[in-house]
């Protein structure tokens, strides 16, 4: 008799093993269900970060610089409405198609503050860079196209030549440095309400540029 009792001891702790290994069901399930709240998340999200732009607001394209939004427009595309802005960018004299729901691409101009913050940047000291040109002019167009006014400003700032001391510049580093210092001036112009003459003034009074160094 005492036999079978051990036996029937036995067979209850397997038994009780046995809903262990069931538990592993819920934590699956509790991974997929914050799968699915991650995506709702970004769904959610979506909408918050479309930002509604007004005819005559100036915005910036990171590959054109400051434009003008002209105009508001709707368009039928096949089944579907498209709603999309007009902007003008008079530097090149070109009109950009941009949809809404494509405005990622777009930026609101900067404040006086992130001005004020560009003009301390360039009154520092350039930073040299001892690697190839190939590959410093690579960096140099992606901060360019980027957008960023701070990195537009680093830029000009980097490949300022003010003063004969300086060699001269290669055809390529006079091709950035123009096309950074035009575009961090139209936005100066812009955000403070000056003339182009103002703007590059007050960029060059930053820069230290000598007076007898000019844009050709």
């Amino acid at each position: 008799m005492k036999k079978k009792i051990k036996k029937n001891k036995v067979k209850k702790i397997k038994k009780k093993k046995i809903p262990k290994k069931l538990n592993k069901n819920p934590i699956s399930q509790k991974s997929s269900s914050t799968d699915e709240k991650i995506i709702i998340k970004k769904i959610k999200k979506q909408p918050t970060e479309k930002r509604i732009y007004n005819t005559n607001d100036h915005v910036v394209y990171p590959k054109h610089g400051v434009g003008k939004i002209v105009s508001v427009e709707k368009a039928m595309i096949g089944d579907i409405d498209i709603n999309f802005y007009k902007v003008f960018i008079e530097k090149d004299k070109l009109t950009l198609t941009i949809p809404i729901n494509q405005q990622s691409n777009l930026r609101p101009i900067s404040s006086v503050n992130q001005i004020n913050k560009c003009v301390s940047i360039l009154k520092t000291k350039p930073k040299i860079k001892r690697t190839m040109w190939s590959r410093r002019s690579q960096e140099y167009e992606q901060k360019i196209n980027s957008g960023k006014i701070y990195e537009l400003a680093e830029v000009v700032k980097d490949l300022n030549k003010n003063s004969n001391a300086i060699a001269d510049q290669s055809y390529s580093e006079r091709q950035l440095f123009e096309k950074a210092y035009d575009r961090l001036q139209s936005e100066f112009q812009v955000v403070l309400k000056i003339s182009p003459d103002d703007a590059a003034k007050k960029m060059d009074k930053a820069l230290g540029r000598n007076q007898n160094v000019e844009m050709e």
